[in-house]
């Protein structure tokens, strides 16, 4: 059964925020739109519907979901022992591309934080996401809206490729603004610590909580068989199905490298083209990483498309935002790195 399509045009908006919403109140899944990427969402409450989440996407169930809310007054019903600094953080970056990881109440089922006696909880920007959160009464467990392992869908064709037929509805609303999932942040830990970065940086932090500290994982493999606290975590993630190379260098470097393969693509910068000769895709400008985690997953799943034998990214800078970009690009590649 192919799934349906929810249009968010002016005349459909309301009836696809109303249906959306009757599917997860009923115990279906979703995906819907946010700010960072699409998101497949299901009750919270519900632990058979959270497990029709992870059944839709392959998704391992040792990996934590975030649970999406629309009014800060739903934290307190999901967190427990909540500290000062996350309404601080809430004052700050809520609605917006921020994940706190809290000490969870027994409201939440143990699914949906992976066994972990934590849950991590955002409230997103984009109103249509907020609109159908609302609507249903609900907060609502959402992971990226795609296969398990593969790059995040910033369109609803992206969530169609992978999902349809797997998935009660698709709410169709326009390209994802941030392009990269939230920023996450733990703060049952002293120091409190950046697990996966986001839009939201580590600078940006830094004003509420100047001692957060950059958990190793953030760059660095887990060790194996460690029980993640954070989507995002895992060894390989965001991937297309072609072998990815990271590739550190200048753009000339990068481009006489690249130039010396065969049967190769490229995943570069605007400001590369002119240099490259094989295909090529561009995922935004190196001078504004805003670009860059707008434009990676879109760029990843382009690049698989022309049926190469391997992709060769040009690797962004770690600071600000770009820390979030190279945090998908590392795993995306598998950790293979190249150094010019």
């Amino acid at each position: 059964m192919l799934t349906k399509r929810l249009k968010t045009d002016r005349e459909s908006y309301d009836g696809s925020i109303r249906e959306a919403a009757r599917i997860l109140k009923n115990g279906g899944i979703a995906a819907i739109p946010t700010e960072t990427v699409y998101g497949l969402a299901a009750s919270a409450l519900d632990e058979e519907a959270v497990k029709k989440v992870f059944i839709a996407k392959g998704r391992p169930q040792d990996n934590p979901l975030i649970v999406h809310i629309a009014n800060i007054d739903t934290l307190s019903e999901i967190a427990a022992d909540i500290p000062d600094g996350a309404y601080k953080c809430a004052e700050k970056f809520w609605p917006g591309p921020l994940t706190m990881v809290l000490k969870r109440t027994d409201k939440i089922p143990a699914i949906v934080s992976a066994g972990l006696d934590t849950v991590a909880v955002r409230m997103p920007s984009d109103k249509t996401a907020r609109d159908i959160i609302t609507a249903s009464g609900l907060p609502l467990a959402a992971p990226s809206a795609n296969t398990s392992g593969k790059p995040s869908p910033t369109s609803a064709k992206y969530v169609i490729d992978d999902l349809d037929g797997k998935i009660d509805a698709v709410v169709m609303s326009g390209d994802c603004r941030v392009g990269v999932e939230s920023t996450v942040i733990t703060l049952v830990t002293s120091p409190p610590r950046l697990l996966r970065p986001g839009a939201v940086t580590v600078e940006q932090l830094r004003e509420i909580f100047p001692d957060i500290v950059v958990d190793k994982a953030v760059l660095s493999e887990p060790e194996k068989g460690e029980k993640v606290a954070s989507p995002g975590m895992k060894y390989k993630h965001y991937a297309p199905k072609t072998e990815t190379y990271l590739v550190e260098s200048d753009s000339d470097s990068f481009a006489e490298f690249v130039n010396a393969k065969q049967d190769a693509a490229a995943v570069c910068f605007f400001e590369d083209g002119e240099r490259i000769n094989i295909p090529c895709i561009f995922y935004g400008t190196g001078k504004d990483e805003y670009t860059l985690a707008h434009g990676v997953f879109s760029a990843l799943r382009e690049a698989d498309t022309l049926n190469k034998s391997a992709i060769y990214v040009h690797a962004p800078s770690k600071s600000g935002v770009g820390l979030a970009v190279y945090n998908r690009l590392i795993r995306a590649a598998a950790f293979r790195v190249i150094t010019l």
